[in-house]
């Protein structure tokens, strides 16, 4: 038989090798992974990026720039539009308004109100950050803007093992 000559039905399903099942299968004792060295542990081989000896290509690459990934500011986005559509009248729009209506996902990020879309409706925006746009739309459908303080430590990844910087307690004062 030749590759040509396969159809869908033949040779469309290999057989899977069952590792473990006696000597007689030809994959018994040792199931495939030799004798001794990490290859053969449960978890062993070699860690991702090896290269067997050679200098792995992360290490072969210059580090250069800067990264801000670390310690950027990040926001849940809303734009100006999106009050427009889901939002009444002399409504005010908060971050657990804006929850409920699903703009935003959670309480998280704090929230920044973008100027794209239009405004007609009278609204009270209680939001971290506005971009110019936004509030000068806000402004002019007849509503008003406040800003939230934003901590600027919250939401930050720690550089040293990658996850976000929780909140620490305060210290009890030592009498």
């Amino acid at each position: 038989m030749m590759i040509h000559e396969i159809t869908v039905q033949v040779g469309a399903h290999k057989k899977r090798k069952r590792l473990g099942r006696g000597e007689s299968s030809g994959h018994g004792k040792t199931s495939t992974r030799g004798t001794k060295g990490g290859g053969a542990r449960a978890g062993g081989g070699p860690r991702f990026g090896t290269e067997g000896g050679q200098l792995p290509l992360f290490r072969r690459i210059a580090k250069r720039g800067f990264n801000n990934n670390a310690f950027a500011q990040r926001f849940s986005i809303v734009n100006v539009g999106d009050l427009e559509q889901n939002f009444e009248a002399g409504a005010k729009v908060d971050v657990v308004a804006l929850i409920t209506k699903g703009l935003v996902r959670d309480e998280r990020y704090p929230v920044k109100i973008l100027g794209d879309g239009d405004l007609t409706k009278k609204l009270t925006v209680v939001a971290g950050k506005f971009t110019k746009q936004a509030a000068d739309k806000i402004g002019k459908a007849g509503g008003s803007i406040e800003k939230l303080e934003l901590d600027r430590n919250k939401n930050k990844v720690n550089p040293k093992n990658g996850r976000f910087k929780s909140a620490k307690p305060a210290k009890a004062a030592k009498k």
